[in-house]
């Protein structure tokens, strides 16, 4: 017997196996019917694995989540002002209120129907050649016994080769060439010509070129000084005096302006011009050594605003601002002096015309003088 039929009965004898259904949604539901939406929404679908564009939102998403949430940005503190700009501020301001006082000074000078006014002179002004500033400076009295004539003559030295402020006095008696005239004494010059045939004289007897010049009138000197100090300049007197009914007794005191200004004129002893020159000098190194004081330095912008409206000047305005505080500064340590003639350089001599002079060597002074100045 065949294989195949030795068990054909069985196969006869035995059922079919059926076959095992498994869920397969495109052969259970038609896509097009609405019932296979509704049953998929309750069938859980495998998840689909995102695309690329998907992943990195994913990303950024799990980045956000996990970063420390940002703190709410504190509202800035306005910067306040530092020390140096505060400084700078302060300074900026002490010069405002001074131009302020100045200019102030400066009209009421201008203003005051008191005192005679000096008109502006012609002045051809020249640069010196180390490039310093020299300005003429010239005292008068309008009521005095020399009234038309240069009671003092100076020269004030700025911005020189020391950069210190520095004064050459000339005494009135010293016999000069006056150019366009016969010879005289030098305070001559102004009478015959005003501050310009001064400037002349000055370049071409000791070769000092001036700048600028600026007279004044030995009334309003008195004005400025009480101005500028109310209680007085300190100065030790030299010796006992009396000038114009003023008694100055010998020694340390304070003089107000119109005493101040007898101390300093005063000649009628041995000495002379000498003597006066001396105590010129000495007056001006007290007012500029006290201005020194923070009460004077506030008194001292419209005090010399008061000058500039009192005297007769070519002097800018500007320059005045601009050198004011270093002239103070510089000339408060104490003024380089020198007096013309200078020692062993001179004689007494009288003549006709012009009385007794003082009779120089040009060229010892011409020396003299270019050496104080260029160094």
């Amino acid at each position: 017997m065949s294989r195949v039929d030795r068990y054909k009965h069985i196969h006869e004898k035995a059922k079919p196996i059926e076959e095992k259904k498994t869920f397969n949604p495109r052969k259970e539901k038609n896509y097009g019917d609405e019932a296979y939406y509704e049953e998929s929404e309750s069938f859980n679908e495998p998840e689909i694995a995102p695309r690329s564009h998907e992943r990195i939102d994913q990303s950024k998403e799990k980045k956000r989540f996990f970063k420390k949430e940002k703190q709410p940005k504190k509202p800035k503190r306005k910067k306040r002002f530092s020390w140096p700009k505060r400084i700078l501020l302060v300074l900026l301001l002490l010069i405002v209120l001074a131009v302020g006082f100045f200019f102030k000074g400066k009209s009421y000078a201008e203003n005051d129907t008191s005192l005679p006014k000096e008109e502006l002179e012609t002045f051809n002004g020249v640069k010196s050649a180390n490039g310093a500033h020299n300005i003429l400076i010239l005292g008068s009295d309008t009521r005095g016994e020399d009234s038309g004539r240069a009671d003092t003559i100076m020269v004030l030295q700025l911005d020189g080769p020391s950069k210190k402020p520095k004064l050459v006095s000339f005494m009135r008696d010293t016999f000069v060439d006056i150019p366009g005239y016969d010879a005289n004494k030098i305070n001559a010059s102004y009478a015959l010509g005003g501050a310009e045939l001064v400037r002349q004289t000055l370049a071409e007897n000791f070769n000092i070129q001036c700048n600028y010049y600026a007279k004044v009138d030995f009334q309003s000197f008195e004005k400025i000084v009480d101005s500028m100090f109310p209680n007085g300049v300190k100065i030790d007197a030299e010796k006992d005096l009396n000038l114009d009914g003023v008694d100055i007794a010998k020694g340390s005191q304070k003089m107000d302006g119109h005493t101040l200004l007898q101390y300093s004129r005063f000649r009628m002893d041995e000495e002379g011009d000498f003597g006066r020159v001396r105590r010129q000098q000495q007056v001006m190194t007290a007012v500029m050594g006290q201005l020194k004081n923070p009460l004077a330095l506030l008194r001292t912008p419209e005090s010399l605003g008061r000058l500039v409206g009192y005297m007769s000047t070519d002097v800018p305005t500007s320059f005045m601002i601009k050198n004011g505080p270093s002239l103070l500064l510089k000339g408060g340590s104490g003024i380089e002096r020198l007096t013309v003639p200078v020692e062993n350089s001179w004689q007494n001599v009288d003549y006709d015309y012009a009385g007794s002079v003082l009779q120089i060597d040009p060229d010892m002074n011409r020396a003299a003088v270019q050496n104080f100045l260029d160094q």
